[in-house]
This record gives structure tokens, sequence and C-alpha cells, in this order.
């Protein structure tokens, strides 16, 4: 009895201490890890993000790049930091998703090393081709695709990227076989696709606005639910007949899986709050990225149906990056 007496107050003491940081939660500075290079997407909504926050919670959010290892080299120290919210990480679904049905073996577990906090935005897809590529539409290119088939080649910002698996999505659906060229970047490969080596690539309107904008290339279709704001005339894949076309790289913020519920909960409000400050979100859209701002346990949901999803489709293509 006096057992069980001992380890009920330490179980308690232990929840009020928690209860008691998450109060008085950041006491310190943060420190935010992106898994991307300085200057790209994710880097852009960690600092826009992170910025609006140190002001609201009163202590500095410190935004460190650590690229490397398909993103798996900041997820893995991010697993084993201290687990107090005072380290949290930006991962997309390549981190969170791709990762562990693209490698046979990985230095962390999103299922058991992470914890999800929020998701941040979402960076839609979009089929785009060379200005002079001759295609005005979605359905010519296929059309093409479809008349030569492996004949037509595609760019994308690496393997395993979303631009990939989104263009490999579109192959199943529309019944085209094309051949991938991966690239390290989204802007390499545009540069490429404008100049006419290649004909065409998905591409988020983040890393394409100026290129669509400037008539460098032509935007074909959206791998969206609705049609994106910034593009109003292009049509989504499901207008064309393609419902399953939908995939977007989505960036959220998770911590290690330890940290208690209480911190997390916290950061959750404070992370929001951000996202949803009214010069935040307008930046957000401006770059092309659509606000998001969940609970964990929507952000759980949505990890949980795109692993199901994307593994298939990684699976019945034998995708691998070993």
């Amino acid at each position: 009895m006096k057992n069980r007496l001992a380890r009920c107050l330490a179980v308690l003491s232990l929840a009020a201490a928690a209860s008691a940081s998450a109060q008085t939660f950041p006491a310190k500075p943060i420190r935010w890890l992106v898994p991307y290079a300085a200057g790209g997407g994710s880097d852009f909504l960690a600092r826009t993000v992170a910025q609006t926050l140190s002001t609201q919670v009163g202590q500095p959010v410190l935004v460190d790049n650590k690229p490397g290892g398909n993103t798996a080299l900041a997820a893995a120290e991010t697993a084993r930091a201290p687990a107090d919210g005072y380290t949290v990480l930006s991962a997309d679904n390549g981190t969170l998703v791709f990762n562990p049905a693209l490698y046979k073996s990985l230095s962390y577990s999103p299922a058991k090393d992470l914890a999800p906090v929020t998701l941040m935005g979402k960076f839609p897809m979009i089929l785009v081709v060379g200005a002079n590529s001759g295609m005005a539409t979605a359905r010519d290119f296929i059309a093409r695709a479809k008349a030569k088939p492996g004949d037509v080649s595609y760019a994308s910002a690496g393997a395993g990227s979303p631009h990939h698996l989104a263009m490999e999505l579109l192959k199943v659906e529309a019944g085209l076989f094309m051949v991938h060229v991966p690239y390290r970047g989204a802007a390499p490969a545009l540069a490429d696709v404008v100049g006419g080596q290649l004909p065409a690539m998905m591409v988020d309107l983040a890393a394409g606005a100026g290129f669509i904008k400037g008539g460098k290339v032509r935007a074909l279709a959206v791998a969206n639910p609705t049609r994106l704001p910034q593009l109003p005339d292009v049509p989504t894949f499901a207008e064309l007949g393609y419902k399953n076309v939908e995939a977007a790289a989505l960036v959220g913020v998770v911590v290690p899986s330890a940290t208690p519920p209480e911190v997390v909960n916290t950061l959750n409000r404070q992370l929001v709050a951000a996202i949803n400050e009214p010069s935040v979100r307008t930046r957000m859209t401006d770059f092309g990225v659509e606000p998001v701002g969940s609970t964990p346990a929507q952000y759980a949901a949505l990890l949980k149906s795109e692993t199901t999803r994307w593994h298939k489709l990684i699976r019945d293509l034998k995708i691998t990056l070993d």
C-alpha cells in the first residue's frame, strides 16, 4: 500500500510539474530546426511564423538550418533532443510520410520519436510546362504523353519530393509512362523546363509563381481540391476527371514524442495564434502558402491518412531511395 501511494504521489508530482511548466512556457529561447538550407519555402515559413511567435511569447525563437539526409539529419537531432518543447522541427510530408516508405532504414521513426504540434501550411502542386512547349492545356499534355509512352520526361525538385510523387500520382491516375529526371531543388528544375530541356514538372506555387507570372512557364492544372485564388483560371485535376490527383507539400511543427501533452498544447496555441496573425497570413498567402494552423489531433489524423495513401503508391511503383 505504501509503495502504491508513493507511486501515485510521484505521478501527481510529475503531472503538477508538467502543468506548471506549460503555464510558464516558454521561459527561455526556443530552437527551431529547419531541415533545408536557408532561402527555400520551408525556411521562409519557419522564419515568418517564428518572428511573430517570438514577439507574442516574449522569448527569442532561433531558426537553425540543418539540411541533409533528405531531412533525416534534423529529424534525428530533434528526436534526440530534450522533450521539453524548447526544440521544435519544421517537418514536411517527406520527413513524416514519404521517408519511412522510401528508405529501408531511418535514423528516426516519425511515429515513435516525433509528436505533431500543428500543420502550419500547404504548398499545393501545379502542373507546369514550358511557354514554348506547344501545350496549352493539361489535356494536351496528357494526350502527348499517351501518344508516345516513355518519350516524355519530366523534372522534379528531387527524388522522393512531393513534386516527384505528385507527378507519379498523375501518371497512375491518367495511365501515363514518363521518365523522371530529378534535380537538386525546384529552381534548377524550373530553369530547364523554361529552357525547353524538359517539357514539364509539378511545382509548388511558392517556387513557381515568378515563372508563371512572368510567362516563362504555363500552369495547366492544380493538384488541389479547389482552384487557387492566385491562379483562378487554372482548373483542378478533379475538374478534368482526375479527382484523386491531389498533392501538396505539407509543412508543420513537431517535437520529441515524450514532450508532455500540456506543453504540446501550449505550444500549439501559441503557434496557431502566430499563424492567424493577419500580417502572417497575408505574407504566407502572397508567398504561395495556404495557411492552416491545426490542432495536434487534426495534424495526427492528416498524417495517418496521408501515410496510407502515399505508402500504397510508393509500394505499388516500387520507388526506393536506398
